[in-house]
């Protein structure tokens, strides 16, 4: 199984439970799984993160990092199209697709290959529609695999 991780699991990760300075051994075995081929992030989803200057940014730009850590595949045009147009509505406007950000990469790529599953800390909203579609709404309306970011963390054994 390959794990394709969201911006949020990185983000919230490093500033809520496993900062750098705290939990140094959590980044650790997260290079570990990408080196072992088990967590990518889209190299989509890695653009939202890279600009940062926190410890998060220094960390995902290293370079032994960011060659563990991307996805090395581009989009599928056809299925970055049937994403938009069956997960979050046809026909969506600009300013609905730039809401939607990079989300729809992550979910193009999780339905790229059947063994892939999308970690995300969005929180399933099903009222939302159009471009305020969460991950987790898009990926069950489209039959795409997702879980939680420590749901992560427990079926690869991280322990701190």
């Amino acid at each position: 199984m390959l794990y394709l991780l969201d911006a949020n699991v990185l983000i919230r990760a490093d500033e809520d439970y496993y900062g750098f300075d705290l939990v140094p051994q959590f980044w650790d075995w997260l290079l570990s799984q990408c080196q072992a081929g088990h967590v990518k992030m889209p190299l989509e989803i890695w653009q939202e993160v890279c600009g940062s200057r926190t410890q998060l940014g220094k960390w995902i730009n290293d370079k032994d990092v960011k060659a563990a850590l991307i996805l090395d595949e581009e989009a599928d045009p056809a299925i970055l199209a049937h994403v938009l147009d069956n997960g979050y509505g046809p026909n969506l406007t600009d300013t609905e697709i730039e809401k939607i950000g990079q989300d729809m990469f992550l979910v193009a790529y999780g339905l790229a290959a059947a063994d892939r599953t999308v970690v995300t800390k969005e929180i399933s909203k099903p009222s939302k529609q159009r471009g305020g579609r969460k991950v987790p709404d898009v990926c069950d309306t489209l039959k795409q695999t997702w879980t939680r970011d420590f749901e992560l963390y427990r079926i690869l054994g991280f322990k701190a």
